[in-house]
C-alpha cells in the first residue's frame, strides 16, 4: 500500500479497478483547513491524464510494475522501436509513452521501460547521459562573474540551461529526473 503522502513523480497505484502513475505533484498545506495532495496522474492503459486531490491519509495498493533494461532502436512512422536485451523481442510503442525519455535517448541508448501485466506503458532515460551540445549562443570573455546562463539545444533536440563558457560541440552531462546540466565531459 502506499500513501498520498508518499506520492511521488513515477509511482504507479490501483485506484478503482484501474492503474495510474503519477505525473506530477504537490503537497498543499493551506492557512485553513486539512493538509492535502494535488496531483496529475496518468491511466497506464489508456493514457489519459487526470488531475486529481488527494487527503494525505489516504492509501492505496501499489500496482505490481515490471521494469526491463531495453536499448532504444530506431523511429518509424510515429512508433519507437525497443530491443529486449535478453530476448532479443523488439515492441513498438508510441509518442506518449516515450515523451519524456526521448528527450535524452539517441538511438542505441539503454532505457528503462515499465510494463503492467506484460504490456509497456512507459521509458525511463538513464539518470545521467552525456549529449553534444548542436546549437548555443557564444559567450563573451569576462561574462562569468555573475554566474549566468543561457539556452543550448543538445543533439536529441532538448533544450538545456548551460552556464557561458559551454560552447557548440562541447558534450555535457545532463541529470535526465530534473533536465539540469552538470558538467562539460
Amino acid at each position: 500500500m502506499v500513501s498520498a503522502g508518499d506520492f511521488k513523480k513515477g509511482v504507479t497505484f490501483e485506484m478503482d479497478g484501474n492503474t495510474f502513475t503519477i505525473i506530477e505533484f504537490q503537497h498543499v498545506k493551506p492557512g485553513k483547513g486539512a493538509a492535502f495532495v494535488r496531483t496529475k496522474i496518468r491511466n497506464v492503459i489508456t493514457g489519459a491524464v487526470v488531475e486529481k486531490s488527494f487527503s494525505p491519509t489516504e492509501r492505496y495498493p501499489k500496482a505490481q510494475v515490471e521494469t526491463r533494461e531495453m536499448e532504444y532502436l530506431y523511429e518509424d512512422g510515429g512508433l519507437y522501436y525497443f530491443m529486449d536485451l535478453e530476448s532479443y523481442e523488439q515492441i513498438p510503442l508510441n509518442f506518449n509513452q516515450v515523451e519524456e525519455a526521448l528527450k535524452y535517448l539517441k538511438e542505441n541508448d539503454i532505457a528503462t521501460v515499465k510494463s503492467l501485466k506484460g504490456v509497456a506503458f512507459s521509458v525511463a532515460a538513464p539518470n545521467f547521459v552525456e549529449l553534444e551540445v548542436v546549437k548555443t549562443d557564444p559567450g563573451f570573455k569576462g561574462d562569468t562573474a555573475t554566474g549566468a546562463n543561457k539556452p543550448a539545444t543538445v543533439e536529441t533536440g532538448a533544450i538545456i540551461t548551460v552556464p557561458l563558457f559551454v560552447e557548440q560541440g562541447d558534450k555535457i552531462r545532463i541529470d535526465t529526473r530534473t533536465g539540469d546540466y552538470m558538467e562539460r565531459v
